[in-house]
């Protein structure tokens, strides 16, 4: 019988949940089967439960795992003494670069959380509220400072969070652009726009 390989920086658990967000990433949670799974990690299906509960328990690690990197990367942002405007734009490209290299997951966590059970469902929700609405309070005090426009804060956190979501698109076409490329020149017309 097979055994899981753990990856060099993996364990069995990181395998099988990076196997799991691809497969719930093209087919849907609902529509991926536990079986599909283990044929993905190279296993029969008994042999997943010796690692995970259940499918809905992957769906509830991955959401998660994604929610409290967002969560971390903004704590240690705001602890920095850079200001307003620079702390946006660490910000920006931590979205970036977690869009470009942990996209499955992202993905899942962006399109199939409405597939989590309570009470993780409201966690999740509150935690992403949260989020957003810490955001918009850098906005307001950037504003404040002068550092920004006068703006819509909630606006400019939506457009923000919207532009970047938007990498799905280049994830699926994967134009001739390198990822640096691609992540100054978000971060340049996020911040400054593109008008002369």
């Amino acid at each position: 019988m097979a055994k899981i390989k753990p990856g060099k920086n993996a364990s069995k658990r990181d395998v099988i949940t990076q196997k799991a967000a691809a497969l719930f990433k093209t087919k849907g949670f609902s529509s991926a089967s536990m079986r599909e799974l283990a044929e993905a990690v190279g296993v029969e299906a008994p042999s997943l439960y010796n690692h995970i509960g259940s499918k809905s328990e992957l769906l509830q690690g991955i959401c998660f795992k994604v929610a409290n990197a967002f969560t971390s990367y903004l704590d240690s942002a705001e602890n920095t003494p850079a200001n307003h405007a620079t702390r946006l734009e660490q910000i920006i490209r931590f979205h970036i670069s977690m869009m470009l290299d942990h996209f499955d997951e992202v993905y899942v966590a962006n399109h199939e959380w409405k597939h989590l059970k309570e009470p993780y469902l409201s966690n999740f929700l509150i935690q992403r509220r949260g989020y957003e609405k810490r955001l918009i309070s850098l906005l307001e005090n950037g504003i404040a400072a002068k550092e920004f426009k006068q703006t819509n804060p909630y606006v400019a956190v939506l457009t923000i969070l919207s532009a970047v979501r938007g990498l799905e698109f280049w994830q699926q076409h994967k134009k001739n652009i390198s990822s640096q490329v691609l992540e100054d020149d978000m971060v340049n017309h996020l911040l400054k726009g593109i008008t002369k």
